[in-house]
């Protein structure tokens, strides 16, 4: 097992509401056509973790439970929302505080950037019974995280129970962490150059087909862990030749330009100390056991 800070982490309680869908009104696609489609937010019955992120009629898709902390039209970079979203991680238990499915359990899956919410995921008899008025409390833990033998290798948003599930071997020199596919720096597009890869994502381009195909990408899935090929992400998204970045797919494919899936990192590493190794079930899905 890899050699960890966690008993240093801190844990503390951070609460927030499911928000209702949003709706954009008319968007212009890549290719110059007019939709409205589903977007983020909202509470999503048949798209959850684990399903193919292409093929909906939608854009942005987030599966499962979309929340925020504050009101609906407070910003959403300030607090309280700021604080929900850069401490929640991926793998955090998050508790329902009230309506019909009150004390019942999910699990943060990831953060969409931009519209700064929270995913989380819950059991199919359990989102049945969630409504908007209801209230989540994730028990936050995981920001501060660090690998004690490779301190080349930076780790943000992710909860250490998800490391330890992860199989990473140590090789001596680097790590070898499975992923379900690798992406090459070009395709990387909206989100690039902001600083906040501590809570957000940013998309895989998916306006060449051919391209996507060629990589394996057609087969992307929400929860997959995948690896961006000299990118690092430490003190947010930029190219570095020989940099490897580990992220997770968070949210579902785009129609407008620069867009597609996006991914939200949870390990980099500027020196290349990571070496991606191909496994199909390297996905959320598997790690936690979730239906």
């Amino acid at each position: 097992m890899l050699k960890t800070n966690e008993s240093k982490l801190v844990r503390f309680a951070v609460q927030g509401q499911i928000i209702p869908p949003l709706c954009f009104g008319w968007e212009v696609t890549r290719t110059g056509i007019g939709r409205i489609d589903p977007s983020v937010g909202g509470i999503t019955y048949n798209v959850k973790v684990g399903d193919s992120v292409f093929g909906w009629e939608g854009d942005h898709i987030e599966p499962g439970v979309s929340c925020i902390a504050g009101g609906f039209n407070d910003r959403r970079t300030a607090n309280p929302n700021l604080s929900f979203n850069a401490y929640s991680c991926i793998g955090n238990e998050a508790v329902l505080l009230s309506g019909a499915a009150k004390g019942k359990k999910g699990v943060v899956t990831g953060h969409h950037g931009g519209v700064e919410h929270v995913l989380v995921h819950f059991a199919p008899e359990i989102i049945q019974k969630l409504t908007y008025d209801d209230k989540i409390l994730i028990r936050a833990w995981g920001q501060g995280l660090k690998l004690l033998d490779f301190p080349q290798v930076a780790l943000s948003g992710l909860d250490p129970k998800v490391l330890n599930k992860m199989k990473i071997l140590n090789s001596g020199k680097r790590l070898k962490v499975p992923v379900a596919a690798l992406v090459p720096a070009e395709l990387m597009g909206s989100g690039l150059g902001h600083n906040d890869s501590f809570k957000g994502d940013y998309d895989i381009q998916t306006s060449d087909p051919s391209v996507i195909k060629k990589y394996g990408l057609e087969k992307l899935r929400f929860g997959d862990l995948v690896a961006i090929i000299d990118h690092e992400s430490t003190f947010g998204w930029s190219y570095k030749k020989g940099a490897v970045s580990i992220a997770v797919v968070v949210h579902g494919d785009s129609y407008l330009a620069g867009h597609g899936p996006g991914v939200q990192t949870i390990m980099t590493s500027r020196a290349g100390m990571i070496e991606p190794v191909i496994k199909s079930n390297a996905n959320l899905a598997n790690y936690l056991g979730l239906k």
